[in-house]
């Protein structure tokens, strides 16, 4: 096993075999295809007769025709000026034409501008401006065309891609990810799952222009020969009928869908005996579904993986066999991931969390000043504050989104992981009330599960038992509609500020 610096866990969790250190510090996979580009092009070899892509409500690709496509795609950009280390705006909705376009930048010697359909125009065009996209693929128009072209001169540390981060405020900042970044992750998914290295069958029910469904399994499906499921937009019967009829062994969802899945009436007459991977992300997993994915899901592996734009999607992860009894927290490193924390707290162990690996972003795009300030000595500083207990690593709050109660630090994200435990509490989100004398008060916005009672005094009751005094919510607004949410799915707490009707909550 290899030495590792930072905190870490003293037990190997993950297969850690067959990877080095560089120079600086860095951990790598000794053995990875060079590019993207090479990936596809040994994909397409080795199965190219069987699906590689399946659009639901649309058409079916096999290995040899999206390589066929994107190689056209390639010639059409060329055709257009798209010159190597140009960079391509990508803005098409879940889909074939996605992937194809996807690929098809990437054979063109371009790097790839994943662009948020659900972006206003003012934000598209501060994304297209910024990256200096020599070419965009819009919604509603037909992908380039020309001479087959598959240009085989990129390496793993290319530019391979620019995601562009969705700050809750100021313009979004562009994270410039390697072909190595890419393939790095893909191997750590393949081995803290653990997925099988096989041809399988995987679901996409989250949008393909961020990071985890790009990456962590578009990249890993497709690398493996696999067929990639697209649902063109989340739904659930759409997705209860994609596991009931199309050989579903992987989905990657967010938490607030499997709730909604579950309590479908025709969920119980599901058979969901074939799927063997259930994985989630992106908000606190609330303990009681976590039981519920393993009962509804029997032969599946459950886990919960954690990361970030700048770390090409999945940083740590928590495996099956923790999830039940340690919902609250993202997980332990992956293999080439190396954590610690800038300037814990002596008295809590909370600190910035800061991340090292072969999966971490170059830096950002045109913004020297916020490279320097987040990139440092080969370290991501995330702006999450974190605990590290026993190698597991707890999310807390964001750096600069905890509140001040009469001079006690509140870390909404812990007190949001209680409160999503108490039964009943489909999403919530945890935001500082004006107090005269605190300064603020905590405040709890609760979605509930529809059609399950809900009641304000045994959740605070509960929270109670879970949580100092002062972390306790004083003020609960329970709303129908779901958590507003800007367009790269994080929660828009200043509206919520804006808009909250609270009810006082001491009970």
């Amino acid at each position: 096993m290899i030495e590792r610096e930072g905190i870490y866990s003293d037990r190997p969790v993950f297969d850690e075999s067959g990877i080095y250190r560089d120079d600086s510090g860095v951990l790598h996979y000794e053995d990875l295809p060079e590019s993207l580009v090479h990936l596809l092009v040994a994909a397409a070899a080795g199965h190219a007769d069987a699906l590689a892509l399946e659009e639901i409500g649309g058409g079916r690709l096999t290995y040899a025709e999206l390589l066929a496509g994107a190689e056209r795609v390639a010639g059409g950009l060329a055709a257009a000026g798209v010159e190597p280390g140009d960079r391509v705006g990508l803005m098409l909705p879940n889909g074939n034409d996605f992937v194809v376009a996807f690929f098809g930048t990437l054979f063109a010697g371009a790097a790839v501008v994943p662009i948020n359909t659900r972006f206003t125009e003012s934000e598209v065009d501060y994304v297209v401006g910024d990256s200096g996209a020599k070419y965009v693929f819009r919604p509603g128009e037909q992908l380039p065309s020309g001479q087959p072209l598959r240009r085989l001169e990129a390496h793993r540390e290319d530019m391979a891609a620019i995601f562009y981060t969705s700050g809750t405020t100021g313009f979004p900042k562009g994270a410039m990810l390697s072909h190595e970044n890419f393939l790095a992750n893909m191997e750590n998914v393949m081995r803290v799952v653990p997925l099988e290295r096989r041809p399988s069958v995987s679901l996409v029910t989250v949008p393909l222009f961020h990071v985890t469904a790009a990456i962590a399994q578009m990249v890993p499906t497709l690398g493996n020969g696999g067929r990639l499921v697209i649902m063109p937009v989340p739904d659930i019967r759409t997705l209860i009928e994609a596991v009931a009829t199309r050989e579903i062994e992987t989905v990657v969802s967010v938490p607030a869908l499997y709730w909604y899945a579950l309590v479908q009436p025709e969920f119980a007459a599901l058979d969901t005996s074939g799927v063997k991977y259930v994985l989630y992300g992106g908000a606190p997993m609330p303990p009681d579904l976590v039981h519920k994915l393993m009962a509804a899901f029997p032969n599946a592996r459950v886990g919960n993986g954690f990361g970030l734009t700048e770390t090409a999607s999945v940083a740590t992860f928590l495996p099956h066999e923790f999830a039940a009894d340690h919902a609250e927290s993202v997980g332990f490193p992956v293999p080439i991931t190396e954590v610690d924390l800038l300037e814990p707290d002596p008295h809590t162990g909370v600190g910035e969390l800061l991340i090292r690996g072969s999966n971490v972003a170059m830096g950002y795009w045109n913004k020297e000043r916020e490279t320097r300030e987040s990139f440092v000595d080969k370290w991501l500083h995330t702006g999450d504050m974190a605990r590290i207990e026993g190698g597991l690593v707890t999310i807390v709050d964001r750096k600069k989104d905890m509140l001040n109660r009469g001079g006690e630090n509140v870390y909404c994200v812990e007190v949001e992981n209680v409160l999503a435990e108490y039964p009943g509490v489909l999403e919530v989100a945890v935001i500082g009330v004006p107090d005269e004398m605190m300064g603020e008060k905590v405040g709890a916005v609760v979605v509930p599960v529809p059609g399950v009672p809900f009641d304000t005094a045994k959740m605070v009751a509960f929270a109670r038992t879970k949580l100092a005094d002062f972390k306790v919510p004083q003020y609960v607004w329970v709303r129908q509609d779901g958590l507003p949410r800007n367009p790269g799915g994080k929660v828009l707490k200043p509206k919520l500020r804006a808009e909250a009707h609270w009810e006082q909550a001491i009970f």
